[in-house]
């Protein structure tokens, strides 16, 4: 059987920068087993799979190793592919998923995401993240899934090069570093081993997270945020109730089929 694939940069304005994501448009499931095996051949941090659902569409996400409740980058490339290379009429698309409703329209020259806030929690320190980081970050988080660690700067988080083996060791789905921003308004990194991506270039479903503690923290609603990954990235954020708005570009870089 054969398969269209797409792979997009997302967050991305030119090829080669942003966060890859595959793109796997089906008219029914296939088996978890074969998904999950094509997301493995694939490699990258997420590929998405989704299939009609009357007017709409249902989403699902997997990284080489596991299936995610959330994620934003395999999100945007998808409606970025249905927008430009699947002929998708309208300015919105809703995607149903196992984090509820999603939505993705066009914002001018973006897309824009609208996902579920995540606000995080302050929790213990965990001494094995000091240690694979070599720094003790100011503040401590958790929201549903991941840590957030807050540290003084943007140089910090840029030159940080973790141990990812003790990062791994924490059994934490996922790790986010963040500081105030010296041209945005904040930047960051995440980690997320434990379900095969040691660093993932950008990361939209961290920015649930992100965007409200920030948005308490500089007492605004509307900022812009860097990923400060090697590849990069840049998002346009807005914290609305208990909901966050997260726009950013897109770019085809493969059209292709696969056959299973």
């Amino acid at each position: 059987m054969r398969i269209q694939i797409f792979q997009a940069d997302a967050f991305a304005a030119s090829l080669f920068k942003g966060n890859p994501a595959a793109v796997v448009p089906l008219n029914e499931w296939l088996s978890d087993e074969t998904m999950q095996q094509i997301a493995a051949e694939n490699n990258l941090s997420e590929t998405a799979f989704f299939i009609p659902e009357g007017k709409h569409y249902h989403i699902r996400w997997f990284t080489p190793k596991a299936e995610v409740r959330l994620c934003g980058h395999a999100t945007l490339a998808t409606a970025h592919t249905l927008f430009n290379e699947l002929n998708f009429q309208g300015e919105q698309i809703e995607f149903n998923s196992k984090s509820g409703v999603l939505t993705v329209k066009r914002v001018k020259d973006k897309l824009q995401l609208d996902f579920p806030a995540d606000f995080a929690n302050v929790v213990d320190a965990v001494p094995a993240f000091s240690e694979a980081f070599g720094a003790h970050p100011l503040a401590t988080l958790k929201g549903r899934t991941d840590y957030l660690l807050l540290f003084d700067s943007e140089e910090t988080i840029r030159n940080f090069q973790p141990d990812i083996s003790l990062l791994l060791s924490t059994n934490a789905r996922g790790i986010m570093v963040t500081a105030k921003g010296t041209e945005v308004d904040f930047v960051s990194r995440f980690f997320a081993p434990s379900v095969g991506v040691n660093e993932d270039p950008v990361t939209g479903s961290a920015h649930t997270t992100l965007i409200p503690f920030w948005s308490k923290r500089l007492n605004k609603t509307e900022m812009t945020a860097l990923q400060v990954s090697r590849r990069g990235g840049q998002l346009w954020c807005t914290l609305s109730g208990d909901r966050v708005l997260i726009a950013g570009k897109a770019v085809t870089y493969l059209r292709g089929e696969i056959e299973v």
